[in-house]
């Protein structure tokens, strides 16, 4: 009776087991374990799928991170180069060969002073006694994957300062 199924009784009622085999579960001959070839291609062609879009989803990320980050330096530079042309005084703003440097805090750190470059441009307003100049300063970089990118800071200088100019004008 090893091949047979044997009622066995517990606790007052009938349970059929399965009978016990030393090498595991008896197959009949008619069926097979596995998969088909169909469905192990399916199967990678899923996963491979969700392992490209992954990779190319994180490059992205990557790159989008690299640009707020300099975004974020260029203008912290512009912020600081500002600054220092509003102590300049009216001969120094007014001259349009001036070209500021980046600042020593900017140049200790190889990544920023190696990548970022900055220029001025001047612009004398002539239709206010020559008085009146526009600054744009611009910071240029190249983002990670290579597309040059740029940020620019715009103001406007007076001889003698706001007050003193509009004053002069009455």
């Amino acid at each position: 009776m090893s091949g047979s199924r044997s009622p066995s009784y517990s606790a007052g009622r009938q349970r059929w087991s399965a009978p016990h085999s030393p090498r595991g579960p008896v197959l009949s001959a008619g069926s097979c374990g596995g998969f088909t070839i169909v469905e192990v291609a399916m199967t990678t062609f899923v996963l491979a799928l969700a392992i490209v879009t992954s990779i190319t989803t994180l490059q992205r990320a990557f790159s989008n991170l690299d640009s707020a980050r300099n975004f974020s330096i260029a203008g912290n530079i512009l912020q600081a180069e500002m600054e220092k042309e509003r102590l300049l005084g009216w001969a120094r703003v007014s001259d349009p060969n001036f070209q500021p440097t980046l600042d020593s805090n900017h140049l200790r750190n190889p990544a920023i002073a190696g990548r970022f470059t900055l220029s001025r441009t001047l612009v004398v307003l002539s239709g206010r006694n020559n008085q009146m100049v526009q600054v744009t300063l611009t910071v240029r970089w190249r983002s990670y994957d290579g597309r040059p990118l740029s940020r620019s800071f715009t103001t406007y200088f007076t001889q003698g300062g706001l007050n003193g100019f509009y004053a002069g004008q009455s």
